[in-house]
C-alpha cells in the first residue's frame, strides 16, 4: 500500500536505522499496520547477540514509533518539511514476549488512542506469525529541528 519510496519520503531515518520496509494497511487517522523483513545482515546483530542473534527490543519499539510517525503523517496528508522531526516523548506498558531472529518478518501495528496539544499517543504492538513480539503504548510530538 505504501512502499519504500513513499516511507523515505515521510521519514528522515536510512540505514541502519530505517526499520519499516512497507505499509501493508492503512486507515487515515485511525491505524496502520507495516512490516520489517529481519535480516541477518542487520548491523546489531554481529554484537547482540553473536551466539545466537536477536533483535534489540529498543530497535523493536523504534520500529513500532516509525509506524506510528507514518500514520500522522499520511493521516495529515502532508510531506514533513525537512525541517520537522517526529519525536519519542513516553513509553508505557512495554512488554516483551517474544524473541526476534534473523529471516522473521515483524509485523508492526498502531492505531491513534488520541491526539491533544500536539502529543500523540499510540497503542501499538509488533508480532511474528501472529505472535506478540512486544507491545506498548508510544507518545510523540513532531517539533522543528531548526
Amino acid at each position: 500500500m505504501i512502499d519504500i519510496h513513499r516511507i523515505l519520503k515521510l521519514l528522515p531515518h536510512r540505514y541502519p536505522l530505517l526499520l519499516v520496509d512497507r505499509v501493508i494497511e492503512f486507515e487515515k487517522d485511525k491505524r496502520i499496520k507495516a512490516l520489517k523483513n529481519v535480516s541477518i545482515n542487520e548491523p546489531f546483530f554481529t554484537g547482540h547477540f553473536p551466539q545466537r542473534p536477536v533483535m534489540p527490543g529498543v530497535l523493536m519499539l523504534e520500529a513500532l514509533a516509525q509506524t506510528a510517525a507514518l500514520l500522522s503523517f499520511e493521516s495529515m496528508g502532508q510531506e514533513p518539511d525537512p525541517d520537522t522531526v517526529v519525536y519519542f516523548v513516553g513509553i508505557d506498558g512495554a512488554r516483551f514476549k517474544r524473541v526476534v531472529e534473523p529471516g522473521d518478518q515483524l509485523i508492526l501495528e498502531a492505531t491513534i488512542d488520541r491526539a491533544r496539544a500536539g502529543i500523540f499517543k499510540y497503542k501499538t504492538r509488533a508480532s511474528v506469525d501472529g505472535e506478540t513480539a512486544v507491545e506498548a503504548e508510544l507518545m510523540c510530538t513532531m517539533r522543528k529541528v531548526s
